[in-house]
């Protein structure tokens, strides 16, 4: 019989199209699973990183194929916005995940509302480590990435935006 932590397993391999190696489990996406093992049935409930996100159709699909991997009779995936879906969320695997891949990975904020401020703060270089940066453009290759410049380094970088 089928286990919630064997639906966590498939769900770990499933990774976002636009950063290999960074599942959706570690982004935060995956919501809240719920399995009926008696039946064979699981709703999964995802919170994209922003509303229109091009990939969550991707996701949504490849959540199915996954989990229909699972000896499951039905597979449900669910989109919701309800709390929304914040940096926060990222666990320290992403981040490292998103440095290696040459992204600067968002501060963690505490408390429920974002900080103006952290758009205002240094954002260290994914490539050196240092904070001698500049914004480029706050509109990067996808909604939730900006374009950063080290100036140790002499390295363009992307930076995902805190949200």
């Amino acid at each position: 019989m089928v286990t919630v932590e064997d639906i966590w397993q498939k769900l770990s391999t499933v990774y976002d199209p636009e950063i290999p190696g960074l599942s959706i489990t570690d982004m935060g996406i995956v919501a809240d699973v719920q399995l009926d093992a008696t039946a064979g049935e699981v709703v999964v409930k995802i919170t994209p990183t922003f509303v229109g996100c091009p990939a969550t159709a991707l996701i949504c699909s490849e959540i199915e194929q996954r989990l229909l991997q699972l000896p499951l009779r039905r597979v449900q995936v669910e989109v919701t916005y309800d709390p929304p879906w914040t940096t926060n969320r990222l666990s320290e695997k992403a981040r490292e995940v998103l440095r290696r891949f040459g992204i600067a990975p968002p501060p963690v904020y505490e408390g429920p509302e974002f900080p103006l401020e952290l758009l205002q703060a240094k954002v260290p270089c994914p490539y050196c480590g240092g904070t001698d940066t500049v914004l480029q453009s706050p509109f990067g290759p996808t909604l939730c990435r900006a374009i950063y410049y080290c100036n140790t380094c002499r390295q363009a970088f992307e930076h995902f935006k805190p949200v």
